[in-house]
Formats: C-alpha cells, sequence, structure tokens
C-alpha cells in the first residue's frame, strides 16, 4: 500500500506560493534565488524515483500540466519520469485533464485517497497543492509532510499551512541541511 506524501517548498515565514516563479506574485521565484545544491538536487530525485503517482490539486496540476511536458527531454530523468507517472487531480471545476497519464477526481475525498493507496506501492507525490494539504491534514489523511524550508523570510504571501481545523500533531522523523542552508525537515504523523 502507498503512502500519501507531501513535499514543499517554504520560506522560514511559511510562504509556499510560487517558489517557481509562474506568476505575478511580487515575489515570484525565490526559491531559484537560494542554492539547494547537489544533496538538494538529489533529495527531489530520490523522492521522485520511489514515487509511483502524483495527486495534484487543480491550480497545481494546471501550472505542471502547461510546464512538464515540454521538459520531459531537457530535464532527463525528472522530466520523463513527472510526465509518465499517473497523476490524479483532486478538482470540482476542471472538466478535462490532458497532461498524460491523468485522472481527475471529483469523488469524496476519503475514498479517492484509499482508492489510490490501495493501486500503488510507492509513494503518491503532492507538491504545491495547498488547499489539498491542509484537507488531508486535517482529515488525517497526509502519511508524512516533507518541507524544505528555504532561509528567507518574504513577509507576504500564501502560507502552507493557515486555515487548518485544529492542532495536527505531527513526529518529526529527519532533517537534513543541503546547499546553501536549505533544512529538509520530514515530518510523520504519530
Amino acid at each position: 500500500m502507498g503512502q500519501i506524501v507531501a513535499t514543499e517548498f517554504v520560506t522560514v515565514d511559511g510562504v509556499f506560493e510560487d517558489p517557481g516563479g509562474a506568476s505575478d506574485f511580487e515575489h515570484a521565484g525565490w526559491s531559484f534565488k537560494i542554492n539547494r545544491g547537489e544533496d538538494g538536487d538529489r533529495f527531489k530525485l530520490e523522492e521522485l524515483r520511489a514515487a509511483d503517482a502524483q495527486l495534484l490539486g487543480r491550480a497545481t496540476y494546471e501550472g505542471f500540466a502547461a510546464a512538464w511536458p515540454d521538459m520531459e527531454h531537457s530535464t532527463g530523468e525528472f522530466g520523463e519520469k513527472m510526465n509518465e507517472m499517473p497523476k490524479y487531480v483532486v478538482t470540482r471545476t476542471l472538466e478535462r485533464a490532458d497532461w498524460r497519464n491523468s485522472t481527475i477526481l471529483d469523488g469524496e475525498l476519503a475514498a479517492d485517497v484509499a482508492a489510490i493507496k490501495a493501486r500503488h506501492e510507492g509513494d503518491i507525490l503532492i507538491a504545491g497543492s495547498g488547499q489539498l494539504v491542509r484537507g488531508l491534514l486535517s482529515a488525517g489523511l497526509l502519511d508524512e509532510l516533507r518541507l524544505m524550508v528555504f532561509p528567507v523570510v518574504l513577509g507576504s504571501g500564501q502560507q502552507l499551512l493557515t486555515g487548518l481545523d485544529g492542532p495536527v500533531p505531527l513526529s518529526l522523523s529527519s532533517t537534513q541541511t543541503v546547499g546553501d542552508g536549505v533544512t529538509i525537515l520530514t515530518y510523520r504523523r504519530p
């Protein structure tokens, strides 16, 4: 049975909005201004290798679907895996998901997640998708939360973990520092 793993780029003040620079957010692309180094790149590749599928919210899916098909050959193994692996999109508004191997989920989240976990042995990765991550955390459906904390404070922007239904206990299972002070924190449900 697979596990649901959210992996997020965040700032010290918890902002996760547009780390890659795809929008008009005033601090767009903030993660590219800090070197995560070879170890950080290796971490991202290894977590993708361990994954069987992706679970994405609509907005993140649309951003990924617009970018990744064109990067398949320029990013090697990473791009190939991003394009080939199954992708499940949690949405109530999207009618079509044209990116290769994509399936729209518009049912009940807990039942959909249980079915996906039963279908896959490896990790089911979530990136971005703040509303989805918060919903899964609040419902006790997220198995692991990996935060790549970049050493910067932006002072504005959408924060990852605001608006939860209540406290969510987590247990720190590992830490690693890569590149220019990017700290990878891995939490599991106790």
